[in-house]
């Protein structure tokens, strides 16, 4: 081994490695979670005789989760991730009990916007201080196991939790999570010391008022969070209203955009060259991956009669394409960023065109789900590499806000897609035809193609 292999920095040992295990015990428990509820969540309505406020628990933590996100990016940057982090911890508890030792679905739904509010901390605060506590190098590996975290959840999480409900009930689901947390938060204790100790990063006037604009625009973050609360509940009502659940879509879409044009970097819209240019092609991929990842189970239960089971493979090949993806881009490869992310984003864009064959052929069944595992390897390199380069192209005065604008983008893209595709099927649910989820697709594979044309421009005119 060379002396320059051997002083080389890692992960899994020295002083990261509690940072590691306390980061992938917290993300592996928050995917749990993830995929507890919507394992437990019919069992829970049924119990409580309240299927129809389905739809609502699932729309609460997404509407949470974006007012979240402003929030936890303006206090890390004042005042580190520690705080925020310890917030996001308690509010994650507080989450579980109450809908744990709920007596009826208003305590579960509130249980649900705590648990929103508690992954928007959470995940701001875990990018800022991994971006203090890690050397840069480090940091594309970080991403890469955040992304196989999911694969266990993904698939072994609902078997688990319907066990845990089918032996003991679902409540005891959501109480074992509290008691999981506990070990995670020790874990991260060595990590949170030394960020804690570390000074806080002089600000010069233009950051001051960077702060301060972004104050200003929480307000336009919590009508952005009404908005998807309101789009996602008119989705869910539009067989029944279509005209006032299509006009609440288009008010709520309309908000929304009103409001992204305050949260987002000036210059998102335009793809500026720098990080600007990063959130949008942020938020052109995640629209283009859940666009067409929200509706194929859906497709290959009508177009391709499959089972309910054997439909839900989408989501096993999603976690595990993904989490390969993300592994890829952490490796020694060689290969600049951006250009890790471009590779990705032609997989995306030449995949999602190939999972199209499923809605046009009764026979492509499988051909069109392997051109779906490509297409979650190119979000696996591509989601992971932008998050590199959000905090390569941050300090330490501003990385909070940077992480906020990115996930908050990936947030409203996704809503809105997911609010348009919605309306197209449910204006044709009696008999969705092949152009119905076709059309779905082929938009998904424009916009991931939008955000491979825009990615040239996350590299900062200086470079």
């Amino acid at each position: 081994m060379s002396l320059t292999e051997a002083h080389k920095p890692k992960l899994f040992t020295g002083p990261h490695l509690p940072l590691v295990l306390g980061v992938i015990a917290l993300v592996t428990l928050g995917a749990f979670e993830n995929r507890a509820v919507g394992t437990a969540l019919p069992t829970m309505v049924r119990e409580f005789d309240a299927i129809g406020s389905f739809g609502l628990a699932n729309a609460a933590p997404n509407a949470s989760y974006l007012v979240s996100l402003a929030i936890a990016g303006l206090w890390a940057d004042r005042r580190g991730p520690i705080p925020t982090l310890r917030a996001g911890a308690i509010t994650f508890a507080l989450a579980q009990l109450l809908v744990g030792t709920a007596q009826g679905m208003p305590m579960v739904v509130a249980g649900r916007l705590l648990s929103g509010l508690a992954e928007g901390l959470l995940d701001v605060a875990l990018m800022v201080l991994v971006a203090r506590a890690l050397p840069a190098v480090l940091r594309p590996r970080m991403f890469s196991l955040f992304a196989a975290m999911w694969i266990l959840p993904s698939v072994l999480g609902p078997f688990v939790t319907g066990l845990v409900t089918e032996q003991v009930g679902w409540r005891w689901v959501f109480i074992g999570a509290v008691a999981l947390l506990v070990p995670s938060w020790l874990l991260l204790q060595p990590a949170m010391r030394l960020s804690a100790r570390s000074a806080a990063p002089e600000r010069s006037p233009k950051e001051t008022a960077e702060l301060e604009a972004w104050r200003s625009a929480l307000p336009w973050a919590f009508a952005a969070s009404v908005a998807l609360f309101a789009m996602t509940l008119a989705g869910d009502k539009l067989q029944a209203h279509r005209f006032a659940g299509g006009l609440a879509i288009v008010l709520s879409v309309v908000v929304l955009a009103l409001a992204a044009v305050r949260v987002m970097p000036q210059g998102t819209f335009v793809a500026r060259r720098g990080f600007p240019a990063v959130v949008a092609v942020r938020g052109l991929g995640g629209a283009a991956f859940a666009g067409t990842g929200a509706y194929l189970p859906l497709l290959l239960t009508l177009r391709h009669d499959f089972s309910p089971s054997r439909a839900g493979i989408t989501l096993s090949i999603t976690g595990v394409s993904w989490a390969f993806g993300s592994w890829l881009q952490g490796r020694d490869h060689g290969l600049q960023r951006v250009s890790v992310l471009r590779i990705g984003l032609v997989l995306m864009t030449l995949g999602l065109a190939v999972t199209s064959l499923l809605a046009w052929s009764d026979g492509a069944g499988w051909v069109g789900l392997i051109g779906w595992s490509f297409a979650g390897v190119g979000m696996g390199l591509s989601s992971s590499s932008l998050s590199v380069l959000t905090l390569d192209l941050s300090d330490a005065g501003n990385s909070g806000r940077n992480t906020s604008a990115g996930q908050m983008a990936g947030t409203m893209s996704i809503a809105t897609a997911l609010a348009v595709s919605g309306t197209l099927l449910a204006l044709n649910s009696s008999d969705p035809g092949p152009w119905v989820f076709g059309t779905i697709i082929i938009t998904s594979a424009g916009l991931a193609f939008g955000a491979l044309l825009t990615s040239h421009r996350v590299r900062p005119i200086t470079s």
